[in-house]
């Protein structure tokens, strides 16, 4: 083999988008082993991925064959938005085995990292920089710009990190239909995206993220109405481990035949399935605490 496939994908919905994307990569990709692999595991399924999701926030949003349940969406959302940023471990600790870091530090305060002095956990670092604040405030002063992006990588560590960053860029741009309300377009590039067991998951959390934190956000501060746009997502490395190939055969390939659309997707909105992820919220965070207080034993 002398080139990875680069491939492209589009759907109206997230999960549209998600199925069709591991399907092109599963009929397209090229057998590429990795450094995780274990004796015996077959090579991974890969390829140059870029996903377009037309409408982000629109239903059918939730594909049944991601290896995940309705809570543990809640849980990414949540850490995606900080509620895991205190996992980090103290850079000083070799002891310490904790999180190298979590997206939300790297995008809330790029260019710190957790230490311990005197006993007390500190952040430190050159310089610290709020992305998120930097961003929000450049869309609301100057909505058509090309400068509201957010980085993670950071490579006085990451270079030698065991698991670096797989996110590495976010970038938005606001366009204004005809009725004068904000359309929030957003590209995300991930250097390494586990197609089966991480993507579906990172693209729903980061919807979620952009609605709740970024959108939200420059409506409250610009009084404009701001909708999501499209969300294009682009992976370096789009990949199914060669470890999952079968459950992914069983849990989605093999089912495409027998079984509609419809029949493998869930809507976001139906009232059961957010009453499960909003009821969700309190037990995950249940679960972080308790899992502090084991810490601190």
């Amino acid at each position: 083999m002398k080139n990875i496939p680069v491939l492209f994908v589009e759907g109206r919905t997230l999960a549209e988008a998600y199925e069709r994307a591991l399907v092109s990569l599963y009929e397209n990709g090229a057998p590429i082993s990795t450094q995780y692999d274990q004796p015996g595991d077959p090579p991974s399924i890969d390829a140059t991925m870029n996903i377009t999701v037309l409408e982000p926030w629109a239903d059918p949003m939730i594909h049944k064959a991601f290896p995940g349940g309705i809570e543990d969406l809640q849980e990414y959302v949540l850490e995606l938005c900080g509620a895991k940023d205190h996992w980090v471990k103290n850079m000083n600790d070799p002891e310490d085995t904790r999180w190298e870091y979590t997206y939300h530090m790297r995008l809330n305060s790029y260019g710190s990292w957790r230490e311990v002095a005197n006993g007390a956990s500190v952040q430190a670092g050159a310089f610290s920089v709020d992305q998120i604040e930097q961003v929000i405030a450049k869309l609301v002063e100057q909505p058509h710009t090309r400068q509201a992006q957010m980085i993670t990588w950071m490579p006085n560590i990451d270079f030698d990190c065991y698991d670096p960053p797989c996110l590495q860029s976010l970038w938005y741009r606001l366009v204004f239909d005809e009725n004068d309300t904000a359309w929030l377009n957003c590209n995300v590039r991930f250097r390494s995206n586990d197609a089966w067991g991480a993507n579906f998951m990172n693209m729903f959390g980061f919807i979620l993220f952009n609605r709740q934190v970024i959108a939200d956000e420059v409506a409250r501060r610009s009084g404009w109405p701001v909708e999501l746009g499209r969300l294009n997502w682009q992976a370096d490395s789009y990949h199914i481990y060669g470890k999952s190939i079968e459950e992914a055969k069983v849990r989605l390939f093999e089912r495409l035949q027998s079984t509609s659309f419809e029949e493998r997707v869930f809507n976001f909105r139906d009232p059961l399935i957010r009453q499960i992820y909003e009821e969700a919220r309190e037990a995950v965070l249940e679960k972080i605490r308790r899992i502090d207080k084991e810490h601190e034993r």
